[in-house]
């Protein structure tokens, strides 16, 4: 999940309705995990996948880190990369991990951390902090990081980044195109064994999570150096609902179908078709604010996620109680995204990029 607002280097332009479109993907991550807590059977899940952000958000990154990384990498150095990256990600990561100790000890709910030795906890905190994959935490379904679960797209992401900036920001579109064209097909061999694309966050499938940043990170990067940009007149809110669509289409048996056929197609089309939508006036603060709060939602969303969980597990609140409820979180997810970006995101980021960041000319 590329997380940094596309105007990341003043000299680039904004794709603004990408940021807007990254938020429309981040706030379906969100309703998708409350959803799927009191839906198990999917098939009644109105948003039974809003998982498919995830794929969303991967093809974005491989877009915008070829935007803006193709042609300056090789000045900057891998290093300066790499420190942009870090900065870019991990202050959040860190957060996220420490909403999520304090959610699995605190939660007034239910979980069991009497269960676990503090050098299980400590272990496992340290883990999610640096984002090595540690599925020990039976009760957060063994969870590649048991703190904050989101952070394994996280891992995929910077493992993405560390083979751009090895080997990938510098191979020919032909070889981008082969290796491209055989990720999708470990992508369909993978949602056919497994019957869907639902996988990569735990230990049992862990390697589902590998393919499925291979394809669309590939596809990303190969949109970008194509130039399939579609100049059209959907606008931010036309290419909006056929995102949405792609989280609301029905949970069925042809899934092992019907998600490869979204994640190789259709997404890398919404993303060429958002890089070449014209914007309204009216819809630019919305997509600029709706892009800026989308990494921090994502990443701090899911220590609320477990409590709303042992809450709907112990209380069972009827449909419209639990209706008021979510809806109520939402509000209060995005107000939480906001004051995190305001006051620890972007401070955090400054400080770094003053004291670590080289300056480069453009």
């Amino acid at each position: 999940m590329e997380k940094n607002g596309i105007g990341d280097l003043p000299s680039k332009k904004h794709f603004e309705i990408l940021d807007g479109l990254r938020g429309i993907a981040a706030l379906a991550v969100v309703v998708f995990h409350f959803m799927e807590w009191a839906y198990t059977d999917f098939s009644k899940n109105f948003i039974a996948h809003g998982f498919l952000a995830v794929d969303f958000f991967f093809c974005l990154s491989g877009f915008v880190i070829a935007y803006a990384y193709d042609d300056r990498i090789s000045k900057m150095g891998i290093m300066e990369f790499f420190k942009a990256r870090i900065i870019r990600l991990h202050p959040l990561v860190i957060l996220g991990s420490v909403l999520g100790l304090l959610a699995f000890l605190f939660d007034p709910f239910g979980g069991h951390p009497e269960l676990y030795s503090i050098g299980k906890i400590v272990l496992t905190f340290l883990c999610s902090m640096l984002l090595i994959p540690l599925p020990i935490i039976e009760d957060r379904g063994f969870n590649l990081f048991s703190f904050n679960a989101p952070s394994w797209s996280l891992f995929w992401e910077y493992i993405a980044n560390i083979i751009y900036a090895v080997v990938l920001y510098k191979i020919k579109r032909n070889l981008l195109l082969f290796l491209t064209v055989v990720a999708g097909v470990v992508l369909i061999f993978v949602a056919n064994r497994s019957g869907n694309l639902l996988g990569g966050w735990s230990g049992p499938t862990f390697f589902d999570g590998a393919a499925r940043i291979a394809y669309s990170f590939l596809a990303g990067l190969l949109i970008y150096r194509s130039n399939w940009i579609v100049k059209n007149n959907l606008g931010f809110l036309g290419i909006a609902v056929l995102l949405i669509l792609a989280f609301v289409m029905p949970f069925s048996k042809w899934n092992w179908v019907t998600e490869p056929l979204v994640v190789i197609i259709y997404f890398p089309l919404l993303v060429a078709l958002g890089a070449g939508a014209t914007l309204k006036t009216s819809f630019r603060k919305l997509c600029l604010f709706s892009g800026k709060i989308s990494y921090p939602l994502y990443m701090t969303h899911y220590a609320v996620l477990w409590m709303f969980g042992n809450y709907y597990l112990s209380h069972k609140p009827n449909t419209e109680q639990l209706t008021y409820i979510i809806l109520i979180a939402l509000v209060l997810l995005v107000a939480l995204a906001y004051l995190v970006m305001k006051f620890y995101d972007i401070p955090v980021r400054k400080f770094l990029n003053r004291k670590w960041m080289k300056k480069f000319s453009a």
